[in-house]
């Protein structure tokens, strides 16, 4: 790779993801994390794989035994819109030296304007009014969270860098001071988003959060739950990684919103007490296909790589770096072998580290696919939890079984390109010690 490439590729690619609305949407949508990860604990628990266990826990603790697992759930999983429309405002405006607090409060008001206040019994046909409909509190608003979140955020932080804000005199309590600031603002944001509720209330006789659920979340679900739009993201990150960039970073963080409304789409079959399958209209490409499959023990499988050096290193390099890398790999974190082997802009190992993600991608989503595999419910798990017990726990024996077929075919894919940089390295090493000599 020449100079002049990398430069390119590296500026272009820090250029974009260096913008404001990119580093918002990755440090707003992390900050659900703990909501997604504990909620699937108490998720699993309501849902025990083993029917022995079930029963047992009904017999001590009645038929009710799960409800208030389920109660913690649904504070969880199905509020994470509304705290992805805060959080990611907060970054945005906090990112640009303001206070995000209210730039998070802000949007959340602006989220609540643009979504109905009411829900109709499906069954009755009862309407019954002020009430926050939980149906788009969680994944089916994700998309309308991203958007409002990035729109408040930006407007805030504009509206202030353009001082339209009231100022208050020196002494008065910073608190103070920054309530009065967000005044202006808030009543340009929110007459903004009145004037949003009456246009699709009017016009379209719709709200702004269907409205954008069926015209770009919907659509954008079904695009990326084909098969040859994951492949294409799946190489995305590895390709970003060989220059120096965090690729998984950037995926995950303009994605997650997309895989974690696919994962509640599938939660939500269950929930409605059918069986989880495509038939029914569960997704394929959900958060756990993405963290469990394609970036098992980090982003290209490089466990493939560390067992390569294991069994069939020669140089000193490989043989040390394998020992070290070996347990980090088992807990999903590859930092050592991709730049101390290196991945990182070497052009030996370009072919298989991008090269194994989209053949994950086609060996996980033929799983599904032909039914061998079932797809993800809402159960999820820490992402350092090391792989084949990662499968088990989502998609339990065949989930296990295809992360270990994933494993093989990262050792097979890696081996050649392996043994040819070995060969380099030992080299090298002989030279370096002939010298010295």
């Amino acid at each position: 790779m020449s100079t002049n490439f990398k430069d390119t590729i590296i500026n272009s690619v820090m250029k974009a993801v260096n913008t404001k609305g990119v580093l918002a949407l990755k440090e707003g949508i992390l900050y659900t994390l703990p909501l997604t990860m504990v909620g699937s604990i108490f998720l699993l628990l309501a849902q025990l794989p083993i029917k022995a266990l079930n029963d047992w826990f009904t017999s001590i603790f009645g038929p009710a035994w799960t409800e208030p697992l389920f109660q913690v759930y649904n504070a969880t999983f199905a509020i994470i819109a509304l705290v992805s429309v805060i959080t990611i405002a907060y970054a945005y405006a906090k990112n640009s030296g303001h206070d995000g607090l209210m730039a998070g409060i802000l949007s959340l008001v602006v989220f609540l304007i643009t979504t109905s206040s009411s829900v109709t019994d499906a069954a009755s046909g009862v309407t019954i009014g002020g009430v926050i409909p939980r149906a788009w509190t969680g994944g089916q608003g994700m998309v309308t969270a991203i958007i409002i979140g990035l729109i408040v955020g930006a407007l805030y932080s504009k509206l202030l860098d353009k001082n339209l804000s009231i100022k208050m005199p020196d002494g008065v309590p910073e608190g103070v001071t920054k309530q009065f600031a967000a005044l202006i603002p808030a009543a340009i944001i929110f007459t903004g988003a009145m004037l949003v509720y009456i246009f699709f209330n009017v016009a379209l006789k719709t709200t702004f959060i269907e409205w954008i659920y069926m015209v770009i979340q919907y659509p954008l679900q079904n695009l990326t739950d084909s098969l040859p739009a994951i492949m294409l993201i799946c190489a995305i990150a590895p390709f970003l990684w060989v220059f120096g960039v965090h690729g998984t970073s950037i995926v995950t963080g303009v994605m997650d919103g997309i895989f974690l409304a696919n994962t509640m789409a599938n939660q939500a079959i269950i929930d409605s007490g059918l069986a989880l399958t495509l038939e029914n209209g569960a997704k394929i490409v959900t958060k756990q296909f993405f963290d469990n499959f394609i970036i098992m023990t980090g982003t290209g499988i490089t466990i493939g790589l560390v067992v390569a050096m294991i069994i069939a290193g020669k140089s000193a390099q490989s043989k040390a770096l394998g020992k070290i890398a070996i347990f980090p790999a088992i807990f999903n974190i590859n930092e050592p072998v991709t730049f101390g082997f290196p991945i990182v802009m070497n052009p030996l190992t370009f072919v298989p580290f991008v090269l194994i993600g989209p053949i994950a991608a086609l060996i996980t989503y033929t799983a599904i696919a032909i039914g061998f595999m079932p797809p993800f419910g809402g159960v999820m798990v820490p992402w350092t939890t090391p792989p084949i017990i990662s499968g088990f726990i989502v998609a339990g024996w065949q989930g296990a079984l295809v992360q270990i077929i994933l494993l093989a075919t990262s050792v097979l894919i890696y081996f050649p390109f392996f043994k040819k940089q070995d060969a380099i390295h030992l080299k090298n090493e002989n030279e370096a010690s002939g010298e010295l000599i």
